[in-house]
C-alpha cells in the first residue's frame, strides 16, 4: 500500500500545485494502471486473508516493501537520504497507517469491496475537519459544507433506514470507516514529515517501522508461518500498493488535482465489477450514488483549497 494510504484527491494539491495541464491523456493513462492496482491490492488482500490475519499480511508485506525500497533507493544513488529523523513523527505516522492498514485488510475480507472504497472515499474528508486540529490549518467554512455532503454520502451508502439485510452497518463496514480515519492521520502526518524528510526515507522508516509492528502483534500466538500458496497475494499486496502510489505521481505529474481527482473514483466502479464477476458480489446503485456524494464533496474542499493557495 502507499505510505498514504490508498490515494486519493486528499493527498492530491501538495503534489499538484506545479503540474502542467497539457498532458491530460497521459495523466489518463498512469490513472488507469493505479486503478488496477488497487483492485489488484483489494483483491489480493481478500485472498490472503483466507490463510493469514491481517498482522501476518502486513509483516511479509512490509518485508517485501522494504526490499523493493532500498534497492530503489540504492540503484538511484539516494540511500544517503534516509536518516534517523524526527523519529516520534516517524513512529507517529506509521502507527496510524498500521492501524488503518489493518482496519482495511478486515474490510476487504469482510464486505463487498465496492463499500470498502467507497467509504475509503471519506479520508479527504476526516482531513478537511482534523487538518486545523492536527497541522495548525485555519478552519473554513466550505469544510463543513464539503462534510455534510459527505456524510450525507456515507448514509446513502450504509442506508441505516432500511433495516434488516439491507442496512450496511456492521463490523466490517466500522472497520472501512476506521481505515480511511488512520489513512487520514497518516496523510496529514506525512505532510508534516515532509517539510524535512524525503519520499525516499519516509518509505523507507514505513517499511522497517511496520515490518516490525506486523512481527510483533502476528507473533502474540507464537505461531507465524507463511504458505507457499499465499506468497503470491502477499506479493502482489505489496507491489502493487508500491505500483499505485508511483502512478499517481506520475499522474499528479501530467496534470492538476482537479482533473486527477475525479479519475480516481474510477476505481469504484471497477472494483464493483471485478467483485461481481470474481465473487458474484451484487452491483449497488446506492454504493455508487453515495460513492458520488463522497468524491463530489472531495472536489469542493479541493476545489476551496486551490482557490485559496491561488489567493
Amino acid at each position: 500500500m502507499s505510505p498514504d494510504g490508498p490515494v486519493g484527491p486528499a493527498s492530491a494539491p501538495a503534489a499538484a500545485a506545479p503540474a502542467p495541464v497539457d498532458r491530460p491523456l497521459v495523466a489518463a493513462a498512469w490513472m488507469s494502471l493505479a486503478l488496477s492496482c488497487f483492485s489488484g491490492m483489494a483483491i489480493a488482500g481478500r485472498e490472503a486473508a483466507a490463510e493469514l490475519d491481517t498482522f501476518e499480511i502486513l509483516a511479509y508485506r512490509s518485508v517485501i516493501a522494504l526490499a523493493v525500497v532500498v534497492a530503489a533507493l540504492g540503484a538511484s544513488g539516494r540511500l544517503g537520504q534516509v536518516r534517523a529523523r524526527r523519529m516520534r513523527l516517524h513512529l507517529a505516522r506509521n502507527a496510524f497507517h498500521f492501524a488503518g492498514q489493518n482496519c482495511w485488510l478486515y474490510a476487504v475480507a469482510a464486505i463487498p469491496l465496492a463499500q470498502v472504497f467507497a467509504y475509503e472515499f471519506t479520508s479527504p474528508i476526516w482531513i478537511a475537519l482534523l487538518a486545523p486540529l492536527v497541522l495548525g490549518e485555519r478552519f473554513a467554512r466550505i469544510r463543513l459544507v464539503s462534510a455534510a455532503i459527505g456524510f450525507a454520502g456515507i448514509l446513502v451508502i450504509a442506508r441505516p433506514w432500511a433495516g434488516g439485510a439491507e442496512a450496511a452497518i456492521g463490523p466490517g463496514q466500522l472497520a472501512a470507516l476506521g481505515a480511511a480515519l488512520g489513512f487520514a492521520f497518516n496523510i496529514m502526518l506525512t505532510k508534516r514529515l515532509s517539510t524535512t524528510e524525503t519520499a525516499g526515507s519516509i518509505l523507507f522508516f514505513m517499511s522497517l517501522m511496520q515490518g516490525v509492528m506486523g512481527f510483533a502483534f502476528a507473533g502474540w500466538d507464537g505461531e507465524m508461518a507463511l504458505p507457499l500458496t499465499a506468497w503470491p497475494w502477499v506479493a502482489t499486496v505489496a507491489l502493487a500498493g508500491l505500483g499505485a502510489h508511483y502512478a499517481v505521481a506520475r499522474a499528479l505529474a501530467c496534470a492538476p488535482a482537479t482533473i486527477v481527482a475525479p479519475m480516481d473514483f474510477g476505481r469504484l466502479p471497477m472494483i464493483a465489477v471485478v467483485a461481481a464477476i470474481l465473487y458474484g458480489e451484487p452491483l449497488e446503485l446506492a454504493v455508487l450514488l453515495g460513492g458520488a456524494l463522497v468524491l463530489s464533496a472531495n472536489l469542493i474542499n479541493l476545489r476551496a483549497e486551490r482557490r485559496r493557495a491561488a489567493a
